[in-house]
């Protein structure tokens, strides 16, 4: 693994001279950077001064092979710590804001002095200094820039009122440093540390002192600090090897008058204490304009008036569900109690009970298909329900997701394309919560087969376009085999085209036989890039965009390529049985990236032999005696075409099978053989003995072994 490096860097780290600042430096310098150490060379209650504190550490750098140079400046003198840095190496890249000290006291006995002097060195000195810095980090196009607040801060601590108003001061002061940066590639991040130095060597227990170590926490600045990090804007939390981003959440709210002409009363706001306080299903707000957008909105429906929205509505614009229908519908799209983390999606007594958002498309298509909008879109023409095919939908979500409930979709025609031999139709649907929220929004692309040659545009401008794959392999494949009643459970989500299960009409549309809905193929593979990209995190969700090119028969296997760009996930479902492509130039758009590391799997397909693994571990589940029988771990590794593509471990002395090497011990039988030739293996069309005399599987270690893995593989799925 490639060391991440600083070379040509000038990192700037205040109050250096000892403690979370000097490990700062030292790592810094020992990946390359040029460093200035600061420190007025203090105590921690900020008396005193000298150059011994900066000098020792400068002098450990350049004992280990590194460049540094020593400021003894005070922080509230900012810009001459800059100049320090632009004297000695002609620029500044990363600035660090560490310096700090603490003047202790409860709240009615703070003197204004030590209200004045823990601001002027936690605040205005990080002002000072990042604002000297700021000019010329925006002139090179580059800045990395650090600031430090504290759990105190953050959550409050007794006694530090004047050192946690100004380290909340901190985060407002990087917020906006980050906002102005962001065209010019400065980013600003907050750190909020626990580590043992000076400031807390009284303050904490001996036990948990002894823990805080400042190197478990200097790596975490560090990539922060890295051109390859993106964050930006952040505030991580970190302490005794442990990282955690902090973010401002707020609850749904609830509007406390009905009206644009009513007022507000006491008692309103009593009534509706509940719910204004209540923060199931919040939301984290990154930006001003997204806590104001709620408000503009609540506004737009209070102008509007909820009752004449209503009474205003088509047949399919008002959508009544609740948890039942979210199950059904995560049911439609195969999600399987046999995946613990999907337990939520169908659980509705579940703690994380939650919808997977795909679902909130329904409302907007059948908004769209009961209302005959699309049907009487073309000019001069009458198009029927059985002309009209699903060419391309794009949905994105807007606010909170809510569990049950009433929805108010409306549909417009945004265009009608004449494509010759047929239309494109293309709708836009705005759905909205009982609120008046705008919830969710669908667009969606039909295609009117025959319906073509009205004198119409043949290209438009509404269409949220398709992105083209990335031009190189998959970072990752996932696998979902559809039942042969997929089409019949997805349907009674609410689209029930006879398409989907009358073998009549199927025929009659010239299909062999009753197809899956693409929205159910495009919901299955959501869920997987979910599965991925977001530990099925269903509030990490932004958008999906995808164009169907092929129908999928029910019991068919989805394979979804993906491809990670920054938060975007391009991805492609083909149909393993035939090669072809069902879902094209599709991608998601997630909020943020949470995924475990997966390891030999980011190069790696999907292969037969994930079944038979699978396979296994449900036979254990359901007879645990077996694995005691072995009672051995054993290292799997599946190759193609002559390469390794991937590696399972079944580690029978724990009962476990995963994916990937061995976490703890060694393997005491190794086998090598191919996917094809393991899934042969598994399902008794191959031989142990003539394979590995043939050179198909090769054992290492206890080779006795591996005959009792027989009974396991015992009446294996045929693939």
């Amino acid at each position: 693994m490639e060391n991440l490096r600083f070379d040509n860097k000038v990192a700037v780290i205040t109050g250096a001279g000892a403690g979370l600042g000097r490990t700062y430096a030292l790592l810094f310098a020992s990946r390359g950077a040029k460093v200035v150490v600061n420190d007025l060379g203090g105590d921690r209650h900020g008396a005193g001064k000298g150059q011994n504190a900066a000098d020792v550490v400068v002098n450990e750098i350049k004992h280990a092979g590194g460049i540094a140079v020593a400021d003894y400046n005070s922080v509230t003198e900012g810009e001459k710590i800059i100049q320090t840095a632009l004297e000695n190496f002609g620029r500044v890249d990363i600035l660090i804001n560490n310096a700090g000290i603490l003047r202790d006291k409860s709240f009615p006995r703070i003197s204004e002095h030590d209200w004045d002097i823990i601001h002027d060195v936690h605040l205005k000195g990080s002002f000072k200094t990042t604002q000297a810095a700021f000019p010329h980090m925006k002139k090179q196009g580059y800045g990395r820039i650090i600031m430090t607040s504290s759990g105190a801060g953050v959550y409050g601590n007794f006694g530090q009122a004047n050192y946690a108003a100004a380290k909340m001061g901190v985060i407002g002061l990087s917020n906006v440093i980050s906002i102005e940066g962001s065209t010019k590639n400065i980013h600003c991040n907050v750190i909020v540390p626990t580590a043992a130095s000076r400031l807390t060597q009284d303050v904490l227990p001996p036990e948990l002192f002894d823990e805080l170590k400042p190197e478990l926490i200097a790596p975490v600045v560090a990539y922060l600090c890295h051109d390859s990090c993106e964050e930006s804007g952040a505030i991580i939390e970190t302490a005794a090897g442990w990282a955690g981003k902090i973010q401002v959440f707020r609850s749904n709210g609830t509007l406390l008058r009905q009206k644009i002409t009513d007022g507000v009363s006491i008692e309103n706001v009593r009534d509706s204490w509940p719910e204004i306080i209540n923060m199931k299903g919040s939301q984290g707000c990154d930006s001003i304009r997204e806590a104001t957008g709620t408000l503009m909105e609540s506004l737009e429906f209070l102008k509007n008036g909820s009752e004449q929205a209503l009474s205003m509505s088509r047949e399919g614009d008002i959508f009544t569900f609740a948890s039942k229908d979210l199950i059904l519908y995560a049911l439609g799209v195969g999600a399987s109690v046999h995946e613990p983390a999907e337990l939520k999606f169908l659980y509705e007594n579940h703690e994380d009970f939650a919808p997977l958002p795909t679902y909130y498309i329904i409302p907007g298509l059948l908004s769209t298909m009961l209302s005959g909008i699309a049907e009487n879109a073309i000019p001069g023409k009458s198009v029927t329900f059985d002309q009209i095919l699903h060419g391309e939908h794009y949905f994105e979500v807007f606010s909170n997701l809510p569990e049950s409930g009433t929805l108010l979709s409306k549909s417009k025609v945004a265009e009608v394309l004449d494509k010759g031999s047929g239309a494109a139709i293309v709708v836009d649907t705005e759905t909205y919560n009982e609120l008046g929220l705008l919830t969710t929004r669908n667009q969606s692309v039909a295609f009117a087969v025959g319906a073509g040659g009205f004198g119409g545009p043949r290209t438009g401008s509404y269409i949220k376009p398709c992105l083209p794959k990335p031009n190189r392999k998959p970072d990752i494949s996932m696998s979902y085999k559809t039942s042969n009643d997929q089409a019949a459970l997805y349907r009674l989500c609410g689209d029930l085209n006879p398409l989907h299960i009358d073998p009549n009409m199927a025929v009659l549309l010239g299909f062999e036989k009753p197809i899956l809905h693409g929205l159910c193929s495009l919901g299955i593979s959501v869920r997987l890039v979910l599965k991925v990209f977001a530990e099925y995190d269903h509030s990490l969700f932004k958008a999906v965009k995808a164009r169907f090119s092929k129908a999928v028969l029910p019991g068919q296997t989805l394979r979804v390529d993906m491809w990670r760009d920054g938060n975007r996930i391009h991805f492609e479902t083909v149909v393993v049985e035939t090669d072809a492509v069902a879902i094209a130039g599709a991608y998601v758009e997630l909020k943020s990236i949470k995924m475990q590391p997966v390891q030999n799997k980011l190069s790696a397909q999907d292969l037969k032999s994930d079944a038979v693994f699978e396979f296994i571990t449900s036979q254990l589940k359901a007879q645990p005696e077996k694995a005691k029988q072995v009672n051995a771990i054993f290292l799997c590794k599946i190759t193609k075409n002559g390469k390794m593509v991937k590696e399972w471990t079944m580690d029978l002395k724990s009962a476990s099978i995963y994916e990937g090497t061995v976490k703890e011990g060694k393997p005491n039988t190794t086998l090598t053989i191919s996917d094809e030739d393991f899934v042969d293996l598994a399902v008794g069309k191959l031989n142990p003995q003539q394979a590995f005399m043939k050179g198909k599987l090769k054992v290492t270690g206890n080779i006795m072994l591996a005959q009792k893995l027989g009974p396991l593989l015992k009446n294996a799925p045929k693939l």
